[in-house]
């Protein structure tokens, strides 16, 4: 097991690593940005499917779901088409499923503080972004922040309440990585919508797409609990 999941690991860097060389390089090299992004998500999948020791099925089940939404949100943001809103309703269900995940396990007054936290974050960033943002675009942004930062928050609540209470090692290092996943998925949606709305950001693909796989890479380990003995 050990051995197929650094065969896995290696596929996933080298498809993930694929996708931002398509999109840097353009061009006659945007094939390779089709064919790479989608797979490095198809093989996250195969990941959290592929756990020897499952968090749960419940927890398995749902972060399976929310990697499918991403995989359409994916497809969705690489096309040509101006498919953004879909994209966005896409990763929206996905961070729905992802909450649903993150949210057992932690105390209210924890879960309020993390929340709180991010929700900081996502302000500060709203405050900058709003006025630039198409009117239309306007509400569809607040909800998909919303969702983002109480994921986050939660994933975040979970990890720290489940090492405060001394929980067994495993499920400690699992709800860990989940949570530096989910952090860094809203770095990357932050980058992501500063270089769609904010005036560019140099070069964007390798800084969003770069936290993005690595982001989804953790909340896919994060099914497994030999994460946290290794």
């Amino acid at each position: 097991m050990p051995r197929q999941n650094a065969v896995l690991n290696g596929l996933i860097a080298a498809s993930a690593a694929g996708a931002i060389a398509g999109a840097l390089l353009g061009g006659p090299w945007i094939w390779l940005h089709y064919a790479c992004k989608p797979l490095a998500t198809v093989l996250l999948l195969w990941l959290a499917a592929s756990a020897a020791a499952p968090v749960s099925a419940r927890y398995r089940g749902i972060l399976l779901l929310g990697l499918f939404f991403s995989l359409v949100g994916d497809v969705c943001l690489m096309l040509p088409a101006d498919l953004f809103l879909p994209g966005l309703v896409a990763f929206l269900l996905a961070h729905l499923c992802y909450i649903a995940a993150f949210a057992p396990g932690s105390d209210a007054r924890t879960r309020l503080a993390c929340i709180a936290l991010f929700a900081v974050f996502g302000g500060v960033n709203l405050y900058g972004l709003l006025p630039r943002l198409p009117a239309d675009m306007r509400v569809p942004v607040l909800v998909y922040v919303a969702a983002l930062v109480v994921m986050a928050g939660l994933a975040l609540a979970r990890s720290r309440s489940l090492r405060n209470a001394g929980a067994q090692t495993a499920l400690a290092g699992s709800a860990r990585a989940a949570a530096i996943g989910a952090a860094l998925f809203v770095l990357s949606d932050t980058l992501l919508a500063w270089n769609r709305f904010g005036g560019g950001i140099p070069l964007a693909s390798l800084w969003v797409l770069a936290t993005y796989y690595i982001a989804q890479w953790y909340i896919a380990r994060s099914v497994d609990l030999h994460t946290g003995g290794q």
